[in-house]
């Protein structure tokens, strides 16, 4: 007889997860480990390198688990920041510039959707359109730091405005996405 799967809600994964749960650790591996992978896959096309980050990934989502905060997002999004942001780092740290690296076709998060199960594929429904109702300037910093992986120092090169604009932009449309994402 096969061995009988856990199924967790995402509210009873993060408290065992939180409860340091071997278990659920397995679980969270089994049914997320592809798409972190996929994440870190669209940043670093190097696959040695990208089985590293995916390791060193879920090291962080171990260690930081405390620090997650469900009513910011969901866990699904929160794993997804650290895997894009572990991939960046990677990139960085070997003195790779960042434009060429990453990959400026459709935005990483819609590239995972496709095979991807439906529950997991809901976190980006709509994600895109929703930036593209934002107001043009707001729509392209959200589009280069999010979707391209650009810093914020970058985008204001890239874009040519000064750093505070560029964060009084972010702040800005990231308050209209929630409002946007709340109605």
């Amino acid at each position: 007889m096969p061995p009988i799967t856990a199924t967790y809600t995402e509210e009873e994964l993060v408290l065992l997860l939180q409860q340091q749960s071997r278990d659920a650790f397995n679980y969270l591996y089994k049914q997320y480990a592809a798409v972190l992978y996929g994440t870190i896959k669209n940043v670093i096309h190097d696959e040695h390198t990208g089985q590293d980050v995916l390791q060193e990934v879920f090291v962080k989502i171990w260690n930081n688990i405390a620090q997650y905060n469900p009513h910011k997002g969901r866990i699904y999004t929160w794993m997804i920041n650290i895997a894009r942001n572990a991939a960046i780092d990677k990139l960085r740290s070997k003195g790779e510039i960042m434009k060429g690296k990453i990959q400026t076709g459709e935005d990483a998060v819609n590239i995972l959707a496709g095979g991807r199960k439906s529950e997991q594929v809901t976190d980006t429904i709509g994600l895109r359109k929703m930036v593209d109702g934002l107001r043009p300037e707001y729509s392209a910093i959200i589009t280069l730091a999010y979707f391209k992986g650009y810093t914020m120092d970058e985008i204001s090169k890239e874009l040519g405005i000064p750093l505070g604009t560029v964060k009084t932009r972010m702040r800005n449309a990231i308050h209209q996405l929630r409002e946007i994402f709340n109605n």
